[in-house]
């Protein structure tokens, strides 16, 4: 049997989600004036920026190891409402299990990277050797940019997987107002055969006992 969006395996997917979207809305004082920003990032945004990834990165190991737990949670919930899928499990879940992978690749690939380039304090067109290869390498503020872009991309993830359990959520609520609405519609025709074979079990009876005595008046 399939689990419903309102089970448990929904809640393991909704929590670290809001979870997520709210540790990149923490960062998004910082990057928005690198993306959204009309007017040049001052030089000085760029090191309050470069400072609190560092100091993420330098978070004792129970917070990455927090954060990994919550991801694998999320995972988990995922792979739970797929197994012995619906249809309905089949379309958004597994949609929302490819935006959940995409989601960790992009942390994988661009957010870890991206700190710990930040935590070193060199980025890759200060290790060019050549003019070359520094003009095709990232440098400090692309590499920063990069990051918050990061961060955007993954907010749109996370917000699409919410949409997509929501949606769900309504297909589900739809399929069950339709279902309650045959239900009660095949009780109340099953109500009005019962009560006109009653009626005409009724006018049967009623019948008989004309029929017996006209009978007897044609004996006598």
């Amino acid at each position: 049997m399939a689990f419903k969006s309102g089970s448990f395996a929904t809640f393991l997917i909704l929590c670290p989600t809001c979870f997520f979207l709210g540790i990149i809305f923490s960062l998004f004082p910082y990057d928005y004036p690198i993306l959204w920003s009309t007017g040049p990032t001052p030089a000085s945004h760029y090191d309050y920026l470069e400072a609190h990834l560092r100091f993420l990165h330098a978070s004792p190991p129970l917070i990455p190891r927090i954060l990994h737990i919550v991801i694998f949670l999320g995972l988990a919930g995922l792979i739970t409402k797929l197994y012995r899928p619906s249809e309905s499990n089949m379309l958004f879940d597994g949609a929302s299990l490819v935006l959940y992978m995409c989601g960790i690749t992009v942390y994988i690939a661009n957010i870890v990277k991206g700190l710990r380039l930040a935590s070193a304090g060199r980025y890759g067109a200060e290790l060019a050797q050549s003019t070359e290869e520094k003009n095709q390498i990232l440098g400090r503020e692309d590499s920063l940019k990069v990051l918050a872009a990061s961060n955007t991309i993954l907010a749109l993830v996370l917000v699409g997987i919410l949409v997509l359990q929501a949606g769900q959520w309504y297909a589900e609520r739809k399929d069950a107002q339709e279902f309650e609405s045959l239900a009660s519609g095949k009780k109340g025709q099953k109500k009005d055969d019962a009560t006109s074979e009653g009626t005409a079990s009724g006018a049967s009876t009623g019948a008989k006992p004309g029929r017996q005595g006209s009978q007897r008046k044609k004996s006598n």
